[in-house]
């Protein structure tokens, strides 16, 4: 066995040296040529001498040649101008039509819109906040004067006689309307803004209607053809508020009497010495 491997060495040895033989002249005959200087044995025997330089030899390897990437192709066709112009059409061919309809609101730019006016039928009711009752039916609120609806306003400086008497029913009308108030908000019928002339509308505290409570307590009389004629009749029948008699006061104190005489004001601020009055002397003149 030994022999037999022995045996197969020896003779792959010149099998080996054939091919290393053939590859190398097939190498040699691939291989670029390499041009190489001659040097000067003069120049490396005295380098001091003077000797013109040279510009060395450039190689004569090709460079590698780098691949370009493929260029895409060019389509062209070619252009008729007289199929490109528009076709030549007349002036009754064409028709001129409306716009379409915008797609939104939010596209539109016209003008804004005119402020909404409210008619007296559309005046729902506006509040007054600490209402003062100048009369009987008399309301000035928030730059308000109204006056209620459907009621002819007491005065306050009002008189009323009974039985040869007269008192003063316009101020007791007021204040019991006052009372009546007790600075609740009052709900009236008036327009969004004040105005400085009296309003007659219909005012409510909450659902009492307040024309109603003043004619109906006699403390108001009813408009000829308005809505509180009943009422009004009930009122004089019953002898309430200024329809009554006049009110009983003896049963009120009476005034305190006075206890001295008032005291006199003097003539003059200035002080007095011996009845004489002494101006004072450090007063500065007066400016004209």
């Amino acid at each position: 066995m030994r022999l037999l491997q022995t045996a197969l060495a020896v003779l792959a040895i010149p099998v080996m040296a054939a091919l290393v033989m053939a590859g190398g002249r097939v190498v040699k005959g691939h291989e670029n040529v390499i041009a190489v200087d001659q040097i000067d044995s003069a120049a490396i025997a005295d380098p001091g001498a003077d000797t013109p330089l040279e510009e060395p030899a450039t190689s004569a390897i090709p460079a590698p040649a780098v691949p370009q990437p493929p260029k895409p192709p060019v389509h062209s066709r070619a252009i008729d101008p007289e199929m490109v112009a528009p076709p030549a059409i007349t002036d009754n061919e064409l028709e001129r039509v409306e716009p379409r309809a915008p797609l939104g609101d939010l596209a539109l730019a016209g003008p804004p819109k005119p402020p909404k006016v409210k008619m007296p039928g559309d005046w729902n009711g506006t509040k007054l906040f600490q209402p003062v009752a100048t009369a009987a039916g008399l309301i000035e609120a928030k730059g308000y004067a109204v006056a209620v609806s459907g009621v002819d306003v007491v005065k306050a400086d009002e008189t009323c006689g009974d039985e040869g008497k007269t008192w003063a029913c316009g101020a007791r009308a007021r204040t019991a309307f006052r009372a009546f108030l007790r600075g609740r908000a009052v709900a009236c019928k008036v327009p969004p803004e004040g105005d400085r002339d009296t309003i007659s509308a219909e005012c409510h505290i909450g659902n009492q209607d307040i024309g109603q409570w003043l004619v109906e307590n006699g403390w108001a009389r009813a408009a000829q053809g308005g809505p509180y004629v009943e009422a009004e009749n009930k009122a004089r029948t019953a002898k309430k508020g200024i329809f009554g008699q006049v009110p009983d006061l003896d049963g009120l104190p009476a005034l305190p009497a006075a206890s001295q005489p008032a005291p006199v004001a003097p003539d003059s601020i200035l002080p007095a010495e011996g009845g004489a009055v002494t101006p004072p002397t450090d007063q500065p003149a007066p400016a004209q």
